[in-house]
């Protein structure tokens, strides 16, 4: 969060100057006071998702509440996305205030076990905390996208700092600050999310133990023929359970998830562990 607010600062400094290095404080600190309070809503309002009650998707909320029960935390929200895309995601502020969201093309795609295994992924994200830092770091990403058009549009007119922005070298500087800034934010929701994958298929395979279930989901969701659409909306990738836009060589390295290969495998030896040491 202090990276992104220092970014922002950055880039309004480029911009416009000391004002605008104030401008950019302001704005960031409302949002993020804003991304605390309200980043859950504009997520699922961004996928179109619905919420489900039981009644309406009893198979769905039936899953989300054993694995919730089995955690020991408050049934979180449920709601569909509208989307043959197979993917899921948690958000929220709070395990009071979250929410879990799976794809129409996930519930067609998985069998029972395997979808009780992605959610048990997502529900260890609600328990560890991961969907409040991420759900801000998309909210944050976003705004740096629009400080980088701006910056952008800023070098072709020679800035709109005046002298302090000439001190900061002017069309050259939002120039940099065009291409760094995006490129920093996702730096930075890489550092947030990859680790935290691997932290949520643990915790998560053990709250609903069915590891090798969660296993054979992604491997379903990695081979699926149709992708979640990510291009419009890349500051919300590492919300995802598996990022469509991962692949290997150097896409991979840019990815916010580990490779899916990766976590298969750990997920297998977790299987190995627990029959040869069960305590």
């Amino acid at each position: 969060m202090l990276a992104l607010m220092l970014l922002f600062m950055w880039v309004g400094y480029l911009v416009g100057g000391q004002r605008g290095m104030i401008m950019a404080f302001v704005l960031a600190a409302g949002m993020n006071f804003f991304a605390y309070w309200f980043s859950d809503k504009m997520v699922l309002r961004m996928y179109r998702a619905r919420e489900v009650s039981e009644s309406d998707h009893p198979r769905l909320f039936r899953i989300v509440k054993r694995v919730a029960i089995q955690a020991m935390i408050p049934i979180p929200r449920v709601y569909i996305v509208p989307t043959k895309a197979p993917n899921a995601f948690a958000t929220g502020r709070n395990v009071e205030h979250a929410a879990v969201a799976t794809t129409e093309g996930l519930l067609e795609l998985l069998n029972d076990d395997e979808l009780e295994g992605v959610i048990g992924h997502e529900i260890a994200h609600i328990m560890n905390k991961d969907m409040l830092i991420g759900t801000i770091a998309a909210t944050f990403a976003g705004a740096v996208g629009i400080l980088g058009s701006m910056a952008r549009w800023g070098a072709m007119f020679g800035g709109y700092g005046g002298r302090d922005n000439n001190r900061s070298g002017g069309g050259i500087g939002l120039l940099v600050a065009a291409i760094v800034a995006p490129l920093a934010a996702m730096l930075i929701q890489m550092a947030i999310s990859r680790q935290r994958e691997f932290k949520a298929d643990r915790i998560g395979s053990k709250v609903s133990g069915k590891p090798l279930a969660l296993a054979s989901a992604l491997k379903k969701i990695h081979k699926a023929p149709i992708r979640l659409n990510l291009d419009d909306r890349p500051a919300t990738a590492h919300l995802m359970i598996a990022n469509p836009l991962s692949g290997k060589g150097l896409t991979n390295l840019f990815s916010t998830h580990p490779p899916v290969e990766k976590r298969i495998e750990l997920l297998e030896k977790m299987v190995y562990e627990q029959a040869y040491n069960p305590y």
